[in-house]
């Protein structure tokens, strides 16, 4: 597998992990009360910060050599 092709399966995790933290936070505030929501929510935070650790890496690292 490509550098390029590796980069575009983890940017597309990344978007995955964004609709994962966009739904949960949505449902915690919606749905849940109590601790669980505040976890939840923390659950969220985490996988909007990771998906963005992400995102700025790849963007960071620049085009790759197309072979």
């Amino acid at each position: 597998m490509s550098q390029a092709m590796f980069n575009m399966w983890v940017s597309f995790f990344a978007l995955a992990l964004m609709f994962v933290s966009a739904g949960t936070a949505i449902f915690s505030r919606t749905k849940l009360t109590g601790w669980f929501q505040k976890v939840m929510l923390s659950f969220s935070f985490v996988c909007l910060i990771v998906a963005g650790i992400i995102v700025f890496f790849i963007v960071l690292g620049g085009p790759t050599a197309t072979v």
